[in-house]
């Protein structure tokens, strides 16, 4: 998809260890240092810890013999560890993400306003990669995400856009391969969806990503930097999985860039091949 340079923008288109040890040390009072002082005063004293003791001691043994009472049944199916559990604040909520790919792309999502963001994540991760700047396997991601009915529109459409001369220009071979020493540097990562309209046969879908696009390499002229827009994408059910009909493309939302010092180019060339993408899931 396009970056800030305008280029493919056509119709086509960490937390540390918390606490100490978790013990605390209660120091009893002291024995009177009077010898004189009376007898019966260490007596009630010692008394009263015992006292003490023993209704600790009584505590624990009714919440043990409470919890063994509410022990899980075997007999009674409600009680079973198969009861789901209650979802947490962080849990994942929503549908398992699908398991099967057609090519380098997810397939089968579910014909539902979940399964149709699912679809348009995955896909605008596939249409926002490195391999739209290769013809076949552009041809390839094309094949797997549109629908029949616009496939070869599509395919021209994006051909137009990742012509020779944009290759060129941003320092790819004709192939879309960068340079040696170089790695180039194309990835699209959803940070968030939202249906604009639905019905059982079409959706229409944004998807705001943050993009990293450009070539790693001291003698670059066009370092790897982040950009924020949202892709649209126009859907349709074809019985079996949601294809892509059109797509569109803005700028932004745009958050205020943060503080983080930036990273060498030696250092984004690793994380490129060393950190792998993701199926999204809605």
């Amino acid at each position: 998809m396009s970056h800030d340079d305008s280029y493919g923008g056509g119709s086509g288109g960490g937390y540390g260890d918390v606490g100490g040890t978790g013990q605390t040390r209660t120091r009893l009072p002291e024995p009177p240092a009077d010898p004189y002082a009376p007898a019966r005063r260490g007596s009630r004293s010692s008394r009263g810890l015992v006292t003490v003791v023993g209704v600790v001691v009584l505590l624990i043994a009714a919440i043990a013999f409470a919890n063994q009472d509410n022990a899980e049944d075997p007999k009674d199916p409600a009680s079973t560890s198969a009861a789901t559990p209650g979802a947490a604040p962080t849990r994942p909520t929503g549908t398992k993400p699908v398991d099967g790919k057609n090519g380098e792309v997810p397939k089968g999502f579910a014909q539902n306003e979940q399964g149709a963001q699912s679809a348009a994540s995955n896909y605008a991760v596939a249409l926002g990669s490195e391999g739209m700047f290769n013809t076949a396997r552009r041809h390839s991601i094309v094949d797997a995400v549109a629908d029949s009915s616009t496939k070869d529109k599509l395919k021209a459409a994006f051909d137009a856009d990742y012509s020779p001369g944009l290759l060129s220009r941003i320092g790819l071979s004709a192939e879309g391969t960068a340079p040696a020493g170089s790695t180039f540097v194309s990835r699209t990562v959803p940070a968030g969806t939202k249906l604009r309209t639905y019905s059982a046969g079409t959706a229409v879908v944004d998807v705001w990503c943050v993009g990293m696009f450009g070539l790693t390499g001291e003698k670059s002229t066009r370092p790897v930097t982040s950009s924020w827009f949202t892709i649209s994408l126009t859907m349709k059910w074809n019985g079996s999985d949601w294809k892509v009909v059109e797509t569109s493309q803005k700028d932004g939302p745009t958050p205020v860039t943060g503080d983080n010092p930036v990273s060498n180019s030696d250092e984004i060339g690793a994380a490129v091949t060393e950190f792998g993408g993701f199926t999204y899931a809605r």
